[in-house]
């Protein structure tokens, strides 16, 4: 298919980032050739801790709209999920805040978005990995290296929006970079979209790391145990990905355990045999390992031992993660997973908002709240209340005035399966008050459920927040309290809780 010449395609730019000084690189990128640029470009800050508060290069300033929302630490499928969903632009362009774009990307992204058909959900860039030219590349330049034939890689990925609407963008069970591009891949190509590799070229520094970091990236072989448990036993063919080392690490992994458990607790002559030899297994698998490794990369003292050291860490970890993902994601569903829990604000959402309220006969259920709880309940949705009461910080209020009311709420509106109340003030800095995650995780684990599985329903931008903040869904319903850039902003609204529930039990994502 050729490219239609003098048609511009709109599109935006999404980046998730830790704050890594490379992003400032990355923007002024963007910006400084020829081509169009983006309609918008919108930053997510995924640091758990954003102080102090990024400020995007001043290449962009008055060339660009800029955003930059909270990702709250949740890694890249959720950051990016947040980014696209507040753009309107037809195409989302993700790029890796690592990422340099060189003269002739804004053209290339172009010719690359006119020459997909209707049928083309995603189209990627190639990326370029520079490697020393004077010595043979580390073991982590070589890992890195390998993003120049990886498939579908969001380092440079565009995205129709229509296709991240149609499958629900990223799964955000996915913590960590790497997979969570595999399986939003499959999951298009399900849905009936085809991903094309276009003619544009990025390029993709190798990052500075320590020595450990081999070992840490093992904490993948988690979302390994997830993809399998999605996409079934044969997910890296399907993904077009490598096979793996994890049969020779379990082989490694287990000839340790026998060597020394037998070491330990076996002084018979047939046990000292079994001791023995798989001690020599252990050996023999770890040589091979570590001297694949090093064969390959510049062999300088600081290389060996590094490759020494983590050649024999590595196996046992890998497994262990593996493991650890085999039993978090043991019932994982598709994505989105179904609803099984709804959370409910209280003040503005159930009832009537009443300041500082220590009075249960001043609680006045909001219209239909009592019928909708109830609805929720027939459908064998689990519901609780998650609600900050300052007021107990600020003195203006008992936990007992609180818990009356709380009482009161729960005997004309309820049942509700647990409550959750946050009684600090905004100057604590509590992990528990809205719009932080602490009050939403913890009425998902006395649900029994976890956070993607839960609704959060409110009035005002916090309890948005919190949801999105905990990984939940959410939706607004405002009331004359609530700001016009909170609705702006929400990924779901209802005028009312009636309409609200018809939402959840309708399968609306939030």
């Amino acid at each position: 298919m050729t490219a239609a010449p003098g048609r511009s395609e709109a599109y935006a730019v999404v980046v998730p980032t830790v704050g890594r000084p490379s992003l400032d690189v990355l923007l002024s990128s963007l910006v400084s050739h020829p081509g169009p640029l983006p309609d918008e470009v919108v930053v997510v800050d995924d640091r758990r801790d954003p102080v102090p508060p990024l400020d995007p290069s001043s290449a962009l300033i008055g060339r660009v709209p800029v955003r930059v929302v909270q990702g709250w630490g949740r890694g890249p499928a959720a950051a990016r999920n947040l980014g696209w969903r507040l753009v309107s632009a037809p195409w989302v362009a993700f790029l890796d805040d690592d990422v340099v774009l060189p003269e002739g990307w804004t053209e290339g992204l172009q010719a690359d978005l006119r020459a997909a058909g209707p049928e083309v959900g995603a189209t990627q860039g190639r990326l370029v990995v520079p490697l020393p030219r004077d010595r043979r590349p580390t073991d982590w330049e070589r890992s890195t290296a390998g993003l120049e034939t990886a498939r579908w890689a969001t380092a440079d990925m565009a995205y129709r929006r229509e296709c991240l609407l149609a499958v629900d963008g990223f799964d955000e069970r996915f913590p960590r970079a790497y997979r969570e591009d595999a399986d939003l891949a499959l999951r298009a190509r399900r849905a009936g979209w085809q991903l094309v590799r276009g003619g544009r070229t990025a390029v993709h520094p190798v990052r500075p790391a320590d020595d450990g970091i081999s070992l840490r990236v093992q904490r993948g072989n988690a979302d390994d145990a997830l993809m399998r448990r999605l996409h079934g036993r044969h997910w890296r063919t399907l993904a077009e990905t490598g096979r793996g080392r994890l049969p020779w690490h379990l082989a490694t992994a287990t000839a340790a355990v026998l060597a020394a458990a037998g070491a330990a607790a076996s002084s018979r002559r047939p046990g000292r045999l079994v001791t023995a030899t798989s001690a020599i297994g252990w050996g023999a698998l770890t040589a091979e390992f570590a001297w694949r490794r090093i064969a390959s990369g510049p062999r300088d003292r600081d290389e060996v031992v590094r490759m020494l050291w983590t050649s024999a860490a590595i196996p046992p970890a890998a497994v262990w993660h593996r493991a650890r993902g085999w039993w978090l994601h043991r019932r994982a569903e598709a994505w989105p997973p179904r609803v099984r829990a709804v959370l409910f604000d209280r003040d503005g959402t159930l009832v009537h908002d009443v300041p500082y309220n220590g009075d249960p006969e001043q609680v006045r259920p909001v219209e239909g709240a009592a019928d909708s709880v109830a609805r929720l309940r027939a459908h064998g949705l689990r519901v609780g209340v998650v609600s900050n009461q300052s007021g107990v910080a600020r003195g203006l209020l008992t936990t007992d005035q609180v818990g009356a009311v709380n009482a009161e709420v729960d005997g004309r509106v309820g049942p509700f399966d647990t409550w959750q109340v946050c009684p600090h003030g905004p100057e604590d800095g509590c992990g528990c008050r809205k719009p932080r995650p602490g009050l939403v995780r913890a009425a998902a684990r006395a649900l029994g459920v976890r956070p993607e599985e839960c609704v959060v329903v409110g009035d005002i931008g916090a309890d948005v927040e919190a949801a999105r903040a905990a990984g939940a869904r959410s939706v607004l319903v405002p009331n004359g309290s609530t700001r016009a850039q909170e609705v702006a902003d929400a990924p779901l609204v209802a005028t009312d809780l009636a309409e609200a529930v018809d939402l959840i039990v309708g399968g609306g994502r939030g």
